[in-house]
């Protein structure tokens, strides 16, 4: 009787391993892995980081709270299975000069303001054909835009500013390309 038991346990611990070597191995799995370490962490804010992964290469970008959760999300994803290298375009929020972010405790009015003002400068640049939208990650603070990502141009780069700049709400942009 035990027999019988221990050979459907044996053979769902091989397929379990399977999966779990076979989505490692490729940049989807890897991009899983660290998306899943990403929203385990209580320090990290998952949904503030893209994750893009690349023959290994892996790509974080986002807007943070602060320079911990940043340092964090850098070492989960180097202590990723099957990651070769981690590119880290990661900004740390500010919202004023003196670097300090907006105040946490926003009203429920002024954060839907904000989303707002995120999902019409998103819209605007995955609707302009110069501009590679998918590629730019935007962000809203008391109506500051942030914009990080990597954008292959100069010219791309002004229009993206530009087309944020110029969207209802906006006070103001700060982009962090590379």
């Amino acid at each position: 009787m035990r027999e019988h038991r221990a050979v459907p346990l044996v053979v769902l611990a091989a397929i379990v391993s399977l999966v779990v070597a076979c989505s490692q191995s490729t940049d989807a799995g890897i991009t899983g892995l660290i998306k899943t370490k990403l929203a385990a962490d209580d320090r990290v804010r998952a949904s503030e980081i893209n994750v893009d992964t690349t023959n290994g290469v892996v790509t974080l970008t986002g807007n943070v709270d602060s320079q911990e959760a940043r340092d964090q999300a850098i070492k989960l994803a180097r202590e990723t299975s099957g990651v070769r290298d981690v590119k880290d375009m990661i900004s740390v929020r500010t919202g004023s000069a003196t670097g300090d972010a907006p105040d946490p405790s926003r009203t429920v009015g002024e954060r839907i303001d904000d989303t707002g003002i995120t999902m019409r400068v998103k819209a605007r640049l995955l609707d302009d054909p110069l501009v590679k939208g998918m590629q730019i990650d935007v962000d809203t603070r008391d109506g500051v835009v942030f914009l990080t990502g990597s954008v292959p141009s100069d010219v791309e780069k002004n229009r993206a500013i530009e087309l944020a700049r110029t969207t209802e709400g906006v006070k103001n942009v700060e982009a962090n390309f590379k």
